[in-house]
Order: structure tokens, then C-alpha cells, then sequence
């Protein structure tokens, strides 16, 4: 390490480092940086007196302002609930086709409903409603428990196979895993399967097993789908004649279906979401999916 010495070409002094012949000079901060950073000091003094700053043992110091973004946030949330409540309101007592009828009613309900499916739902169901293996697409026309609004707000309400004592409750056997069919069983039926629905067009069916099949579905499936396999809301059944499926339409995923059995739980929002909510979320799904009209008007709430 040489001595310290000044600079020949720009005639500052070096610190006296130097590495492979380059001398290290001893520039001085500029001005406005020294400025700047001792101005962040006394901020930053300020702001430990000012705001909640510095942990303790079990808490932290307050700060003169005694600031809080939790309890601002938790304020801003129950003003806007407070905004919202008439809203809500008007929404609980509402058929589908009295809020298609009033549209800041509809307009509401659907940006509610979005809000609630964005920060619940879409988990499983998708942003879209596109669904994914085990969790049904909810963008189609297709509802395994019924499609109309009240429909679509009791599967919200009370769950699917939850713990809520109302859950719509369904139970495919597992017929391969508990032993109730024989693999060729397992295969003839699932032969049959395809044949009555539109998946035979892509998976071109073996009919002689088919055949065979026929046997098997209507003695272990047909009082569940149905003889024509057309399924059954009432319990949860599925219609096995469209070309869409839960866990998958391949010929080996229809059959694992059949082996084993598989059912989904859905939890029941009942006691996380208040009345209003429940109508918006429910409407937002009936509308992304082209839900079914109402079999019977919900009637308003009279006026107290």
C-alpha cells in the first residue's frame, strides 16, 4: 500500500490505496448528497416520534399520532358496508328476474358477486369459471344440482359434502376399490358409458362390450343417472349423455371414475357471507353461466 499522496493529474489527495497501479482519491461527497442524507436522518428522528416505529417486548411504541392503518382500514371497510348495506338490502329479497329488471340492481349485484367469486371462489372454480379437474366449470349451461338462482344460492349456502347440516349430499360407490365390480364389469361399463353419450364420436366405443355394459348400468348405475343415463338434480347425479366431465373425459378417466369413485367437498359459505351477499355471489354465477329462470319468483319482502 503506498503513502498517501496527492494526485498528479487532477491535484487531489489519494487515500493511499492503491491495486494493480490504480490510486484511490480521496473525493469528497457531493454537497447535496451529504444534504440529502442527513436530511433522511432527521426524517427518519421525526418519524420514530411521529408513528408507530421501534418493536418492544410485547407490542410497539405508539408514536405521538398514535396511527393505526389496521383500525384506519377496518373503519374504511365498515363505512363502505355501511354504504353498501341498502344495496344488500334490496338484493336479499330480489328474484333473478327482479334484478334483470332494475338495472343499478343488476349492475350492483354483478360487481358484488365478482368481488365475492374474485376472492373465494376463482381458487378452485377459476377467475373465469373455467373450472378445473374435480371442480366444476361454471361458465356453461351445465348444473349438476339445478341451475336456477335459488338453485345455485342454496349449493353456495349449504355446500357440497361440507359439514353443514343441510349439505347436498351425493356418493358415487367406488366400484373397482371396494370390490363391487370385476375389472371387465368396470370396463364394459365404462363402454357404455361412452356409447349413450356424446363422447362416442371421439372415443368410438367398443359395442360389444357396450352391450354387455347395458347389463351392468342399469342394475348398479341407472337409479342414480337415470335408465338413459339422462342423471338426476334431485341427489346430485350427473347427466353421463353430454361430453362433459368432472375429472375428465378420456376413456381411462371415466373408468378411474368408476373404479374409484371420486367426489369433491365445496364448504359452505353460510355463515361467512351475510344474506345480500349470498343473492349477489349466487347471481353472478347464474349470469356467467346462464343460469335457468326461476321455477318460482322469489316474492319481495313487503314493507315494514
Amino acid at each position: 500500500m503506498a503513502n498517501s499522496e496527492r494526485d498528479e493529474a487532477t491535484g487531489m489527495q489519494t487515500t493511499g490505496h492503491e491495486w494493480d497501479g490504480l490510486r484511490e482519491l480521496d473525493t469528497p461527497l457531493p454537497r447535496w448528497w451529504l444534504i440529502v442524507f442527513y436530511a433522511s436522518i432527521v426524517a427518519a428522528v421525526i418519524y420514530w416520534v411521529l408513528m408507530p416505529a421501534w418493536p418492544l417486548g410485547n407490542g410497539y411504541t405508539r408514536g405521538v399520532l398514535n396511527w393505526s392503518d389496521r383500525r384506519n382500514v377496518a373503519a374504511e371497510v365498515q363505512a363502505l358496508q355501511s354504504a353498501r348495506a341498502p344495496m344488500f338490502a334490496r338484493l336479499a329479497d330480489a328474484s333473478a328476474a327482479g334484478i334483470a329488471a332494475d338495472p343499478e340492481l343488476q349492475q350492483f349485484a354483478i360487481a358484488a358477486g365478482q368481488s365475492a367469486f374474485g376472492d373465494n371462489c376463482a381458487t378452485c372454480h377459476g377467475a373465469g369459471g373455467g373450472g378445473a379437474p374435480g371442480f366444476p366449470v361454471l361458465a356453461d349451461n351445465v348444473w349438476i344440482w339445478g341451475g336456477t338462482l335459488a338453485d345455485i344460492e342454496q349449493t353456495i349456502r349449504v355446500g357440497i359434502r361440507s359439514s353443514h347440516p343441510d349439505a347436498r349430499l351425493s356418493q358415487m360407490p367406488a366400484f373397482g376399490r371396494d370390490g363391487l365390480l370385476s375389472p371387465r364389469q368396470i370396463g364394459d361399463a365404462t363402454e357404455y358409458v361412452i356409447s349413450i353419450s356424446m363422447a362416442r364420436a371421439r372415443l368410438t366405443p367398443d359395442m360389444a362390450a357396450a352391450a354387455r355394459g347395458a347389463a351392468v348400468y342399469q342394475e348398479q348405475c341407472a337409479s342414480c343417472h337415470g335408465v338413459e343415463g339422462a342423471g338426476d338434480r334431485r341427489i346430485g347425479a350427473p347427466s353421463l349423455k353430454d361430453d362433459l366431465w368432472l375429472y375428465g373425459g378420456s376413456r381411462a378417466e371415466i373408468r378411474r371414475q368408476i373404479e374409484q369413485g371420486r367426489g369433491g367437498v365445496m364448504p359452505s359459505w353460510e355463515a361467512r357471507f351475510d344474506a345480500g351477499t349470498l343473492r349477489s355471489l349466487a347471481y353472478y354465477v347464474h349470469e356467467m353461466g346462464g343460469g335457468e329462470p326461476d321455477a318460482t319468483p322469489t316474492p319481495p319482502t313487503p314493507p315494514q
